[in-house]
C-alpha cells in the first residue's frame, strides 16, 4: 500500500510541475503573441505583401508567352507554380498614375494623376486610410519608390504608418541616390534594390500583428546597369556606358534578376509560420521601356495605351490562394487592387465606383469579374487625354486628336490592323456592335 501511495504522490507532483511549467511557458514564450501563430478558434488575418516592379512588361516576365529573352527569376517562377498568373491585367502606361490608382481605387481623370510626376492630393482617401479606419489591427508600410509627390511627408500624409524609400520617379545611379524615411531625407550609396529589401526584412521582423507591406522596387527602371555579380546570371558584361547603350537588354534582364534574388532573400528571412500566413501580389506597374521591349513595336511599349504599355504581369500566391499553377484570364484593372487588398483585410470594402474586388478569383476559376477594363494617359502633344477600353474580345482607343482605333484582340492580339482604318472599312456587324458597346461604356465611365 505504501508503494502505491508513493507512486500516487509522485504522479501528483509531476502533474503539478507540468501544469506550472506550461503556465510559465505560455506567458514567456515569444511566439505566444505571434500574429502568425495558428489558433483555429481565433483565425489570424493574412499578411499582405504587394511587390511592384518598375517598367516590367509581359515580354520581360517569365510565365508569359510573349518575349523571346526572359530573365532568370526562380522566386517569381515559384510563385507562379504555387499560385495564379493573370493574363489580362491593365495598368496605366506610366508609373505615377498606376500607383495612384492602386492607392485610391480611382481612375486618373478623377484624381488628376495622369502623367509621371503628377502629385496626388492628400484629400484623396487612400488604401492606408481605409486600413487605419477599418482594419486598425494591421500595421503597414511603404518601402521603395513613391513618385506621387516630392514632399518628404507626403506618404505619411496619405496615411502610411512607415515610409522609407525614394520619392522621385528614378535615380541617377542605383548606388547614389536620396533616401527618405518618414519625412527625413539623406543621401545613400547602398544599391537601391538591396537597400529596399534590407528595410523590408527589418520592418517585417519587428511586426507583432498582421501587416500590409507595399514594396515598390525601382528596378528595372533606367538607368540600365550591371547589378552586383551575386544577384544575377547575365555574366561578366562590360560596364561602360557605350556598351550598355549599344545593347541594353542583358543589363535590363540582369536588373530584373537582381530584384528576384532580393525578393527571395526577403521571403527566406521570414519564419515558416509567417511565410505561410502571407499573401503575395507581384505586379508590373506598366509596360517595358522602348529601348528594351521585345515583340511589341517600340512605339507601343511603356508610355503608350497599346497593349505593350498597359497589359502587365500579375502573379498572386500564398495565404488563402486555393489555386495552384493556374492561369486566369479575368479582366482586371490596377484600380481593383485597392478593393481587393481591402477585402482581404476584411475592412468591409469590396467595391467602389472604379475598383472591384477580385478576391473570389483566388479561390476558383469560375470567378465572374469585370466586363470592361479602362485606362488612360495624358498626351503632351495634344494637351489632353488618350483613353482606351476593352472587353473580352475587342479594344477601342480614343486619341485626344480625334483619331480612333478598334482591334479584335482575339484575332489580332498585337493590335494590327486598326479596323477603323479606311482600308479596313466597313466594319463587320460584330465589330460594329462591339465598337458601340465599348463607346457606350466609355461615356458612362467618364461621365460618372
Amino acid at each position: 500500500m505504501k508503494y502505491y501511495r508513493t507512486l500516487w504522490l509522485l504522479a501528483i507532483i509531476v502533474f503539478c510541475a507540468c501544469s506550472s511549467n506550461d503556465g510559465v511557458s505560455s506567458s514567456n514564450d515569444p511566439n505566444t503573441n505571434d500574429p502568425n501563430t495558428n489558433d483555429p478558434d481565433n483565425p489570424i488575418k493574412p499578411n499582405i505583401l504587394l511587390i511592384i516592379a518598375d517598367d516590367m512588361g509581359l515580354d520581360a516576365s517569365p510565365g508569359y508567352s510573349i518575349g523571346n529573352n526572359k530573365p532568370n527569376m526562380p522566386h517569381l517562377q515559384s510563385l507562379i507554380s504555387s499560385g495564379i498568373r493573370f493574363e489580362n491585367v491593365w495598368s496605366n502606361p506610366v508609373c505615377s498614375p498606376t500607383r495612384a490608382t492602386i492607392l485610391t481605387g480611382r481612375y486618373g481623370f478623377r484624381t488628376n494623376v495622369l502623367s509621371a510626376g503628377d502629385v496626388l492630393s492628400t484629400a484623396e482617401n487612400s488604401l492606408f486610410d481605409v486600413f487605419n479606419n477599418n482594419a486598425p489591427d494591421y500595421s503597414h508600410a511603404v518601402i521603395g519608390k513613391w513618385h506621387l509627390s516630392h514632399n518628404p511627408t507626403h506618404p505619411n500624409s496619405m496615411g502610411v504608418d512607415y515610409f522609407a524609400g525614394l520619392l522621385n520617379g528614378g535615380v541617377q545611379s542605383y548606388t547614389s541616390w536620396n533616401f527618405t524615411e518618414n519625412g527625413q531625407t539623406s543621401s545613400t550609396t547602398e544599391y537601391s534594390t538591396t537597400k529596399f529589401t534590407d528595410l523590408a526584412i527589418d520592418w517585417v521582423d519587428t511586426q507583432t500583428q498582421p501587416w500590409l507591406l507595399w514594396l515598390a522596387y525601382n528596378a528595372p527602371h533606367t538607368p540600365f546597369h550591371l547589378p552586383p555579380d551575386n544577384l544575377h546570371s547575365q555574366g561578366n558584361l562590360p560596364t561602360d556606358e557605350a556598351s550598355i547603350e549599344a545593347n541594353p537588354l542583358p543589363y535590363y534582364l540582369a536588373m530584373i534578376e537582381a530584384m528576384d534574388s532580393e525578393i527571395g532573400r526577403l521571403l527566406g528571412s521570414m519564419s515558416a509560420e509567417e511565410r505561410e500566413n502571407t499573401l503575395i501580389i507581384f505586379l508590373g506597374d506598366n509596360g517595358t521601356p522602348n529601348e528594351v521591349v521585345q515583340v511589341y513595336n517600340s512605339n507601343r511599349a511603356k508610355g503608350s495605351i497599346y497593349q505593350g504599355g498597359v497589359n502587365v504581369p500579375m502573379v498572386i500566391s500564398g495565404k488563402n490562394v486555393n489555386r495552384s499553377n493556374e492561369t486566369d484570364f479575368s479582366l482586371i484593372n490596377a484600380t481593383d487592387l485597392f478593393a481587393t487588398i481591402a477585402d482581404i483585410a476584411e475592412t468591409g470594402i469590396s467595391n467602389s465606383i472604379d475598383s472591384h474586388s477580385f478576391l473570389d478569383a483566388l479561390n476558383g476559376s469560375d470567378f465572374e469579374g469585370r466586363e470592361f477594363v479602362y485606362t488612360e494617359k495624358y498626351n503632351m502633344q495634344s494637351e489632353g487625354s488618350d483613353y482606351t477600353i476593352r472587353n473580352s474580345t475587342h479594344k477601342y482607343i480614343h486619341f485626344n486628336n480625334g483619331n480612333e482605333a478598334l482591334f479584335n484582340l482575339n484575332a489580332n492580339p498585337m493590335e494590327f490592323p486598326n479596323l477603323l482604318n479606311p482600308n479596313q472599312l466597313p466594319l463587320s456587324a460584330s465589330d460594329n456592335a462591339a465598337k458601340t458597346i465599348l463607346m457606350n461604356e466609355l461615356s458612362i465611365i467618364r461621365q460618372n
